[in-house]
């Protein structure tokens, strides 16, 4: 095969992507999760990822990345719970309410469902 980089021969060119597929596993991930079950892992700036499965999703789901990873939230409501993180939430539900409406296809729900 040509290459800008020089020749190679088709058996040789395989092996290396073989053996890199190996080391990076490049098998897709949104294939790995399960339908509407949030996970936690940190990606680009995000803090979750779920594969989002609704009627009219592409096949196989959508993968969304929601939540700030450098943000802490209020979390669920807790007895007792301070007046500054009852405005937190009230505040980010305000703020985010048309999205949160779109259901699951939206990332703003799946923040609103598991973080706030």
């Amino acid at each position: 095969m040509n290459s800008p980089f020089g020749q190679f021969d088709e058996d040789a060119l395989d092996a290396f992507n073989e053996a890199m597929a190996e080391r990076f596993d490049f098998a897709s991930k949104k294939d790995d999760l399960a339908c509407n079950k949030p996970k936690r892992e940190t990606h680009n700036g995000k803090s979750h990822v779920v594969r989002a499965c609704y009627p009219g999703a592409p096949e196989g789901g959508k993968l969304i990345r929601f939540g700030d990873a450098n943000m802490t939230t209020a979390g669920k409501p807790k007895e007792g719970e301070s007046k500054k993180n009852k405005a937190r939430r009230k505040s980010f539900k305000a703020r985010h309410g048309k999205n949160i409406a779109k259901g699951p296809k939206s990332a703003a729900y799946w923040a609103n469902k598991v973080k706030w």
